[in-house]
């Protein structure tokens, strides 16, 4: 492919999980895709890494305490160097970029990609808290400004490759799975008594502490259920979860007819990054093959309240609609930072979520600005509540 027909990437969250199998992706096929532009909080060594073997026209550490660093590193290469939130919002807009994928983690991945937005680019998207926390402003703003919104996530991909297989008014039901993560066997005791260690200890996938922690909690579930719901028009009760621990079928869509269209793949997060990157077209890859003889079977089960009410927070931030699924997300910030530095046990993280929901201001039709006023005020309310 000539240089001027490649596809320019802006990656926010390069050094992250997403982010350095979204490189990989890119070394598979650099006839396809230029590297323009890398973002990292604070991983500076591994930025400075990622620059050096790409050589993107342009690189941004968050942390304006490891710009020197990065500068001193990368400026001789010819490659420019900015720091801060603010620039990664700028930079998303230039012309040199055509498709930005959003791996960023956290609430802290709105602003920018709502700029990549309204300036039109095609978005790749793996931020779940994007959707979940201002869905209706994304959505509205992807249709105005004529922005692509592509899944990353495995199981919002698996959908959207599904759902080429019928229309969207011949949709009956999409069902989302997961592995179930490491609790599925274990006792309501034992999953609210949980470590740290035993939480990030994910039998299937290779994730960042905080999304491992979500999938432990099935509040990574959760926060698909409303993902699914903006991205692909669907009401709750239309939207279903099933425990599949093969992780092998990585989502269903059930037509009106009753015919089910999966997607099934060996667990690896670089087929749904490929067939964004390269949509509509799909491009070879060096992952594992299924070897059905050797899965021999699969299993299903249905997630059990008890054990995981994160799951049901999710839903009624949902059914209540408004601002209430920002101040969910919010709060499971809060929590699940505090359980990884052991301030609280694993069973509070839903405690604290519930507590905080139920006392953030209701807005029922949030702008972008109730959006961040409700971030933060759930923010607090969670933090007093550790308190």
């Amino acid at each position: 492919m000539s240089e001027n027909l490649k596809k320019r990437i802006a990656i926010l969250g390069s050094t992250g999980s997403i982010g350095r199998q979204t490189l990989d992706v890119c070394s598979q096929h650099p006839d396809m895709f230029q590297v323009e532009m890398l973002t990292a909080n604070t991983s500076s060594a591994l930025l400075i890494e990622q620059a050096l073997k790409f050589d993107p026209n342009c690189v941004v550490i968050c942390d304006s305490s490891k710009y020197q660093e990065v500068f001193d590193a990368l400026d001789p290469h010819g490659i420019k160097v900015f720091s801060g939130i603010e620039s990664v919002e700028e930079l998303v807009k230039g012309d040199n970029i055509d498709i930005v994928l959003t791996a960023m983690v956290g609430f802290a991945g709105l602003r920018p990609t709502l700029a990549a937005i309204k300036a039109g680019k095609t978005i790749a998207l793996a931020n779940k808290e994007t959707l979940v926390a201002a869905g209706s402003l994304v959505t509205q703003l992807a249709a105005k400004y004529h922005a692509p919104i592509l899944p990353v996530d495995s199981e919002h991909s698996a959908i959207f490759q599904c759902l080429h297989c019928g229309s969207q008014h011949e949709v009956e039901k999409l069902v989302l799975t997961c592995s179930g993560g490491p609790f599925r066997q274990k006792s309501r005791e034992e999953v609210f008594n949980a470590t740290v260690e035993q939480a990030l200890a994910h039998p299937k996938w290779n994730m960042g502490a905080k999304i491992t922690v979500d999938s432990a909690s099935l509040m990574n579930k959760g926060l698909e259920i409303i993902e699914a719901k903006w991205l692909f028009g669907m009401q709750p009760e239309e939207i279903e979860v099933v425990i599949h621990p093969e992780s092998i079928i990585h989502s269903m869509v059930r037509f009106r007819d009753g015919a089910i269209i999966a997607q099934l793949s060996d667990p690896d997060m670089r087929i749904p990054i490929q067939f964004a990157l390269a949509y509509p077209g799909r491009l070879e890859l060096d992952t594992a093959r299924t070897d059905f003889p050797a899965l021999g079977s699969m299993s299903f089960f249905a997630p059990d309240p008890e054990r995981f009410p994160c799951l049901q927070l999710a839903y009624k931030a949902l059914q209540k609609g408004g601002n209430t699924a920002c101040a969910m997300n919010a709060a499971n910030e809060v929590a699940v930072a505090a359980f990884l530095q052991q301030k609280i046990a694993f069973g509070q993280i839903p405690e604290v979520i519930d507590y905080a929901m139920s006392r953030t201001s209701f807005v029922a039709d949030p702008q972008l600005e109730d959006i961040f006023e409700t971030n933060a005020e759930a923010e607090r309310i969670a933090k007093a509540c550790l308190n």
